[in-house]
This record gives C-alpha cells, sequence and structure tokens, in this order.
C-alpha cells in the first residue's frame, strides 16, 4: 500500500489555547524546538508566573470558562492578532470540540490534533462503540447505540442482565453515569443520568453497556501522522479512580501478561488506522479481572494528563510529536521506539485529601521534591493564589524507577519531600496508597476507593 503524499509545512507560532500546567509543558516544548509559544488568560489568571515565560501572552476574558478558555471568538482574535500558524489544545476545554476544530481550519490555523470529521466519529461514545464493532475491535455488550427512552432502556436491560451502566452519549468526567444492579432503580438512575448529561453537555442522549464488576481501566497511547503510519506508545493502568476521575496512573500494566498485551496494543493500532486517526490519542479499555478479556470503552481524541508517563518509559515527548505531526513529519517505526522501567504518576489537587472537596486559595509554602528521575509538572508555586472556578489540578509528580517496586519507594520518597501549605492537597493521599498493601500488589479496580475507603 502507498503511502500518502503530504506537504510539509514548517509552523513557527503556536497559540496555546489552555491554562495551567499544561500549558507551561507546552510553552517548554515549543520553545525547546525553536518556535514562538503565545499564551491566552483570564483575569483570574493573570498574575500567574509561566505568562512571563510565553513569548507573547493576551488576555481573552472574564474567570469563567465561558468567558476566556471557551470563548472561541477571542482565542481566533488572539491568534489573528499574533499571526498564529497553529493552535494546541492541550485537554479539556475545546480540546474536543469540533467546531473548534474547523474553525480553526476555515481560518487557515492548524489544529493540532485529529480532524473535525475523526473527532465528530469519536466523540459520541455511542457512534463510536459501533465504529469499534466494525473495525473489529471488542466491545462490551449493550444497547445499540443511543437509548430512545426508559422503555427501550427497560427492554435491553433485560436482554442483557443486571447489573448495567448507564452513560451520556457526549459524556467525560463521570457526568451522566449511573450503575443499575436492579430492575426497580433503574427508571430513577435512568432519569437522574438524562438530566446530569443534559445539563453538563446540551445533551441528554444515554446508552447502555453491561457492567463489569471491579474492572481495571487500561488504556493503549497511540501516535499517527498524516502518512497513514501509527505506533504505540504502550499502555497505562489507570484503575486508581474516584467517581470515573482518575487519581493515579502507571506504565506498564503489570496485570497484563506479554500475550494479551501485544493484542492490546495491536488492536488499538488497528483502530486508529480504521478510522484515519491523525495526531496522539487514547484508546480506553476496561480489563475483566476474572478472564482477562477486555472491551473497547472510548476514545480519548487529544493528549491525555498522563501522557507524562508513557514518556517517562518511552523517552518521546508527545508534544513535540504532536507538532511535527501537525508539521506533515513521518512517525519512527515501532521498532525504533525502546521502552523502559516503569513509571507513576500522581495527581496533586487541591483538595482535602480525605473528603476531597475543592480546596482553593493562596499557596503560603511550596517545596518540590527533586532526585534523579523525579519530574514535577506544575504553574503553582508559593504565593500562587488557586481560583475556584477551575479544574482543582495544581500539578503532577511523575517518576520512574527501574521496576515498580523502585518507582513506587521513589515515589513515596517524593511525596514525604512534597511540602504545600496555605490549602489543602492530595498529597497525604498519594502517600497513603504508596504503601497500601492492594496498591502494591496491584489488586486496585475501578471502583476499589469507594468500596475501602468512603
Amino acid at each position: 500500500m502507498s503511502k500518502k503524499t503530504i506537504e510539509k509545512k514548517q509552523i513557527k507560532r503556536i497559540l496555546i489555547a489552555n491554562r495551567g500546567e499544561i500549558a507551561l509543558r507546552a510553552i517548554r516544548t515549543i520553545q525547546e524546538m525553536g518556535k514562538e509559544a503565545i499564551a491566552i488568560y483570564s483575569t483570574a489568571d493573570k498574575d500567574t508566573h509561566y505568562l512571563d515565560v510565553a513569548d507573547c501572552k493576551i488576555c481573552i476574558g472574564g474567570p469563567k470558562s465561558s468567558e476566556s478558555y471557551l470563548n472561541i471568538p477571542a482565542i481566533m482574535s488572539a491568534a489573528e492578532l499574533f499571526d498564529a500558524d497553529a493552535i494546541f489544545p492541550g485537554y479539556g476545554f475545546l480540546s474536543e470540540n469540533q467546531n473548534f476544530v474547523e474553525i480553526c481550519t476555515h481560518h487557515g490555523i492548524e489544529f493540532i490534533g485529529p480532524s473535525a470529521e475523526v473527532m465528530t466519529l469519536m466523540s459520541d461514545k455511542s457512534k463510536a462503540k459501533d465504529v469499534m464493532k466494525d473495525a473489529g475491535v471488542p466491545v462490551v455488550m449493550g444497547s445499540d447505540g443511543a437509548l430512545k427512552n426508559y422503555q427501550e432502556a427497560q427492554e435491553v436491560a433485560d436482554k442483557i442482565g443486571y447489573p448495567i451502566i448507564i452513560k451520556a452519549a457526549a459524556g467525560g468526567g463521570g457526568r451522566g453515569m449511573r450503575v443499575v444492579e436492579n430492575p426497580s432503580l433503574l427508571k430513577n438512575l435512568y432519569l437522574a443520568a438524562e438530566s446530569e448529561a443534559l445539563s453538563a453537555f446540551g445533551d441528554g442522549t444515554i446508552y447502555m453497556e453491561k457492567f463489569i464488576q471491579n474492572p481495571k481501566h487500561i488504556e493503549v497511547q497511540i501516535l499517527a501522522d498524516k502518512h497513514g503510519n501509527v505506533i504505540h506508545v504502550g499502555e497505562r493502568d489507570c484503575s486508581m479512580q474516584r467517581r470515573n476521575q482518575k487519581l493515579i496512573e502507571e506504565t506498564p500494566a503489570i496485570v497484563l501478561d506479554e500475550n494479551i498485551r501485544q493484542k492490546l496494543l495491536e488492536t488499538a493500532v488497528k483502530a486508529a488506522k480504521y478510522i484515519g486517526y491523525v495526531g496522539a490519542g487514547t484508546f480506553e479499555f476496561l480489563l475483566d479481572a476474572n478472564n482477562k478479556d477486555f472491551y473497547f470503552m472510548e476514545m480519548n481524541t487529544r493528549l491525555q494528563v498522563e501522557h507524562t508517563i508513557s514518556e517517562m518509559v518511552s523517552g518521546l515527548d508527545m508534544v513535540e510529536w504532536m507538532i511535527r505531526i501537525a508539521e506533515g513529519e513521518q512517525l519512527p517505526s515501532q521498532d525504533q521506539i525502546n521502552f523502559k522501567g516503569h513509571a507513576i504518576e500522581c495527581r496533586i489537587t487541591a483538595e482535602d485529601p480525605v473528603k476531597f472537596y475543592p480546596c482553593p486559595g493562596k499557596i503560603t509554602k511550596w517545596v518540590a521534591p527533586g532526585g534523579a528521575n523525579v519530574r514535577i509538572d506544575t504553574h503553582a508555586y508559593a504565593g500562587y493564589i488557586v481560583p475556584m472556578y477551575y479544574d482543582s489540578m495544581i500539578g503532577k509528580l511523575i517518576v520512574w524507577g527501574e521496576n515498580r517496586d523502585k518507582a513506587i519507594a521513589k515515589t513515596r520518597r517524593a511525596l514525604k519531600e512534597f511540602c504545600i501549605e496555605g490549602i489543602k492537597t492530595t498529597i497525604p493521599f498519594h502517600l497513603d496508597m504508596m504503601a497500601n498493601p492492594d496498591f502494591k500488589k496491584a489488586k486496585i479496580h475501578t471502583k476499589w476507593l469507594e468500596e475501602n475507603m468512603e
């Protein structure tokens, strides 16, 4: 099969349509590549230090996301004002907004990510499941696309058997999602999920799947270029979650034997080729802990928060490759990517470490850990005021070790060094987990925290 003929183009100025640690992380790579980084910010972020590191900066609106980081006209005006060649979306905000991609294309600005068509194809989770079926990817048994009403939900649930899980087709972050244990609970939980989905996403479309008890959440990082090449950058175990929000991620997933791992990685690469994907993306799977079967759950058509651990074991800079792909460069072959050691990421959030409620405010003391193979991705510092308007994550501790035991020991040591005062953070939670026997034995599943600590 002949490769596509793609004209290479040089990107010189990149506007970062995001904030916080991912904005700073992108600035670093962009500047190391000899390119200019344009930072946007809201009035709530006006005093943040990383803005002074960018080559230029511009305020695009008020503190609410709708006034700034979701304000497409303001972002596009900033891009045109500074003559940006491309826009890097990061994650969250507009990173998976098909309309934004189309507007970028209309204005002749490269969106560093997949096309609007592919993004649309995978954004509706019920439709994405049908596409994956056609691609030969195993999926969880469930409804044939979106459910029309509660009566149809009842019919499907009776057919596939309880427990089932109701999900918002346009959902994410656990919203519009309910587990139903028996028929008597179905109607109320269906209506609750539908209402929450409509409120959170403006779309109340619901679909249903068979609920897999205590699964592992395993995802595969892929990179795909404009020439039709696709490679994987290994898998990640993201099973440590609270109400479908990831807290700790690691790679490789030690619960997989080599045969299952290779099958999982090959499945993700095959799926990416089938849909004609371009850029960095992640295929998320549920792994049945009993029989080790895996099932497609969803695809994230963007960079993931936890891309950092894939970088640590592969030596690749994911943001750099996203930009190089956007410029038309070809990926290296799979056998040129060498994986080494084990990496763990702890998401450090401005939250109570027990109840997980947000704790915005001023950081009065910040002492970050150091040492070999300890990485901190953060925009915070002593004196930084954590705003109430955005996600509570203030940083990520990423650690690499020669094996999992050494990575856990190093993570625990680094967490002990990490001192943040003035606000509550989840550092104590992560410290407890590094010493937890179930975590050490990799016995964590997606509902472990609810069952053991709530």
